[in-house]
């Protein structure tokens, strides 16, 4: 079995997108229309993607505090500086062992986003 992607209900999908391309760097692999008031997008170059669902009909759900997606990043201390420049707060980095040290964001739809780095 192969992991293939994680859904996410968004409320707003080119908000969404920015988010996703501007913050966390990822491409978009496909977006389309999957009817008359749905639209899907696949973001991500990997094996894993991350699928946004956008449905005019019915909002968004929320989503539960304890989820997050993680993203790895080169340097954490860059990743904060750029956050910083375009306005984005962040928690203040953890460092539960010598070898990760990570800090977390939110996505316009409330879900935390981890950005990580292994050291």
């Amino acid at each position: 079995m192969k992991f293939s992607w994680v859904t996410v209900t968004v409320k707003d999908m080119d908000e969404s997108i920015r988010f996703y391309t501007d913050i966390v760097g990822l491409t978009v692999n496909s977006r389309r229309p999957a009817g008359p008031d749905l639209e899907l997008a696949f973001l991500g170059d990997g094996e894993t993607k991350l699928e946004l669902i956008y449905n005019k009909t019915i909002p968004a759900a929320s989503i539960d505090a304890n989820i997050s997606l993680g993203f790895e990043v080169a340097s954490l201390e860059q990743t904060m500086a750029a956050l910083a420049e375009k306005g984005i707060l962040h928690s203040d980095p953890f460092q539960p062992a010598p070898h990760i040290k990570y800090l977390f964001i939110t996505d316009p739809n409330g879900l935390k986003i981890q950005l990580l780095e292994h050291m």
